[in-house]
């Protein structure tokens, strides 16, 4: 009896690594392997592929302030896609000139200028984790990114939201935009569900997008949030080592109403 006592503590102990083995198993079960061949001359450090998300939804969605929150509590670089066009307009580049003729002109920069200066940001920067706001804005630009990038986002938040709120989101909040009138913001929201939302449909039906609703206080949308970058956290913890990139089971991967 007393033989069979004094063995409890080396069973319970195998159990406890049984236990954390299985756990792992259920980790590796939800990773996805992106596996991007090295390109001859690259640095290590550049072969640790980045993990970038994008981060959509219409205008007055919230996309900008959760990409905020997300990039202080969770350690990502936050790249504004209209942010880098701005800074390069205002450059003594090439692009600058093109960017400030085409802004002044009514037209948007060309998909290729707006996803080379994305990777520059992406190449330059020390951090490996991304989230790009607001971009990409069509099928075009999403064509080009994966093209010129030579891989898709790890995942896509959307961020959404009845369009009643969003109008009144971008009538409330103090820009200073000559363009936040109500015909014009629902302007905007016709030309985001035509162009915008088939690029949201195209991820959605590869089984990456996470759609998250975007109504309530700006804390009530994080803590919807919150859940999707902490399991990142704790299943990157679990994986590390193991040459794969850790995200949870996507939340929606049906098709979003047009």
């Amino acid at each position: 009896m007393w033989r069979r006592f004094t063995s409890l503590p080396l069973f319970f102990s195998h159990l406890q690594q049984v236990r954390r083995a299985d756990e792992l198993k259920i980790c590796q079960a939800f990773c996805t392997e992106i596996v991007k061949p090295p390109v001859e001359g690259e640095s290590n450090s550049r072969r640790n592929n980045p993990f970038v998300a994008f981060v959509l939804g219409g205008p007055g969605s919230g996309k900008g302030t959760q990409c905020l929150k997300i990039a202080e509590t969770f350690g990502f670089d936050h790249i504004g896609a209209g942010d880098l066009l701005r800074k390069e307009m205002h450059s003594d580049s090439e692009n600058g000139a093109m960017i400030q003729k085409l802004m002044k002109e009514g037209s948007i920069a060309p998909s290729e200028v707006t996803v080379k200066l994305i990777k520059k940001a992406i190449e330059s920067a020390e951090n490996r984790k991304f989230l790009i706001d607001g971009f990409p804005r069509s099928e075009e630009n999403r064509v080009a990114y994966e093209r010129i990038i030579g891989a898709e986002p790890n995942f896509v938040l959307f961020f959404d939201c009845p369009e009643e709120v969003m109008v009144k989101r971008v009538l409330n909040r103090n820009e200073g935009r000559v363009d936040d009138n109500e015909h014009t913001v629902k302007e905007r929201l016709k030309v985001y569900k035509a162009i915008t939302l088939p690029v949201a449909n195209h991820y959605a039906k590869k089984g990456k997008l996470y759609k998250v609703d975007g109504t309530g206080t700006q804390e009530e949308i994080f803590e919807r949030v919150r859940p999707i970058f902490a399991s990142l956290s704790t299943l990157d913890s679990a994986s590390r080592g193991s040459g794969k990139v850790c995200i949870p089971s996507p939340y929606f991967t049906g098709m979003l109403l047009l």
